[in-house]
């Protein structure tokens, strides 16, 4: 098996006047799980595409699976796209053992194996149903068994968790966890910055169709470490923040009224631990913790001042979709 996944070089897409993806490089190891993160519109599903080699690159190269294309190894790749459908006319079995047949998959097993799946995704007692009689989620946990029934190597999710509720994106969370722990290749597309953290040992990132981070989460938060301890103290509200300023190494202090917490940052060349020692000396704390470098925090970092704002209101998603992930944390 090859070392990576994929490989891209120097892949440029256009569309008319209209710059998709710029000179992107790109590995994926084997065995990883990756995030491929971006706001609306930053080039991620035509990467995607060009991976499954449904567009093809105007400049540069790829191999998936240590071949030319994805096309010589598509029994080994499942795909779920952006765009959702089922053969709405079809039964869930029987949509479902087309599917494994195109991909290769057949024998007296098949239909026990989607029997088994239909089982661990909460859906027993469907397959004889329609699909178009099927709420919007089952027929997503059913375009996801599609994608998956060939047991696949290589498996690329665009959105997974997209119109999911919190028990089912809870769900389908253990279920991408279950398939890297038996060696899968996943990458997931999304603008759900939480979901990502929550899931993935790699992160990719992209903005105007360019890269701007490309890393493990242990790289990505030693490179974007915030330097920021946070204090919840027994008690008090704000009368902390003049004594936690005055310690040495602290630069600023934000005093949150509604957590009853201090975001206490650090000059760059403190020692957390020392004021971390003083904290506990000098004050009665509920909890003390280094908080780590989010992925938000990483994104207002990279992105130009101008664009954080509207960018990460994207990808944080609509109000309803980031109450449902935040809901399953």
């Amino acid at each position: 098996m090859s070392e990576n996944a994929i490989v891209i070089e120097g892949v440029t897409k256009r569309f008319r006047d209209k710059t998709a993806v710029d000179r992107l490089d790109l590995i994926v190891p084997t065995g990883s799980l990756c995030g491929f993160l971006g706001p609306n519109g930053a080039g991620k599903t035509t990467t995607i595409r060009m991976v499954m080699s449904i567009f093809f690159p105007d400049e540069g190269n790829i191999r998936v699976l240590g071949k030319a294309s994805a096309i010589e190894s598509k029994d080994r790749i499942g795909y779920l796209p952006e765009e959702r459908g089922v053969y709405r006319k079809a039964k869930v079995a029987e949509f479902l053992t087309y599917i494994a047949r195109l991909k290769g998959v057949s024998g007296h097993g098949l239909q026990s194996k989607i029997d088994d799946w239909l089982e661990r995704v909460a859906l027993p007692g469907v397959r004889k149903t329609r699909c178009e009689e099927l709420s919007k989620g089952m027929q997503q946990k059913v375009q996801f068994l599609a994608a998956i029934i060939n047991d696949p190597d290589l498996i690329i999710l665009d959105e997974p968790f997209s119109g999911l509720d919190p028990v089912n994106s809870r769900l389908m969370r253990h279920l991408i966890e279950e398939m890297h722990r038996a060696g899968k290749t996943i990458i997931f597309s999304t603008h759900v910055l939480h979901s990502a953290e929550q899931l993935c040992s790699r992160i990719f990132m992209i903005d105007k169709g360019r890269k701007i981070l490309d890393g493990s989460m242990d790289e990505i938060r030693a490179q974007f470490n915030p330097k920021t301890i946070v204090v919840e103290p027994h008690e008090g509200d704000g009368q902390w923040t003049d004594s936690l300023r005055r310690l040495p190494g602290v630069s600023n202090v934000m005093h949150s009224g509604e957590r009853g917490t201090y975001e206490v940052s650090l000059d760059a060349d403190a020692d957390p631990r020392a004021v971390m020692g003083h904290v506990l000396k000098d004050m009665s704390v509920r909890r003390i913790e280094l908080r780590r470098a989010t992925l938000e925090d990483v994104f207002v970092h990279l992105v130009e001042p101008g664009e954080a704002e509207d960018v990460l209101r994207s990808m944080l998603g609509s109000g309803g979709d980031q109450r449902a992930v935040n809901a399953d944390a």
